[in-house]
């Protein structure tokens, strides 16, 4: 059974950090992204690591955001500094994907039920 399961979420103060991880167990894995999404507004990828360990970021999140992984571990991190309100949202981890640039979430077969992520001003 494909699960995958997110953690990490919460409130926090603008220019504050947060780290999400996403534990993935009966797939495999392909590329891991992260996506988000504000309330009213589109899906938007935010990060994407491949099964060699290269990484792409959208430009919002460019120097701020860190993805990684643990192979062993099935998971996958997000590591989010220097917060911004506009950084507000439901994040989800999504795998068995392809790392395009732009990501694209219509690329990727499996979902997490996404972490809330609330930045406050």
């Amino acid at each position: 059974q494909v699960q995958l399961r997110e953690s990490g979420g919460g409130s926090v103060q603008a220019g504050g950090s947060l780290s999400l991880s996403c534990v993935a167990s009966g797939i495999t894995r392909g590329c891991l992204g992260w996506f988000r999404q504000a309330p009213g507004k589109e899906r938007e990828g935010v990060a994407s690591i491949d099964t060699d360990g290269r990484t792409a970021y959208a430009d919002s999140v460019k120097g701020r955001f860190t993805i990684s992984q643990d192979n062993a571990a099935n998971t996958v991190y997000l590591q989010m500094s220097s917060l911004k309100p506009e950084d507000t949202g439901l994040y989800y981890c999504a795998a068995d994907g392809l790392c395009y640039v732009p990501l694209r979430g219509t690329d990727f077969r499996y979902w997490g039920q996404g972490t809330q992520v609330t930045v406050s001003s």
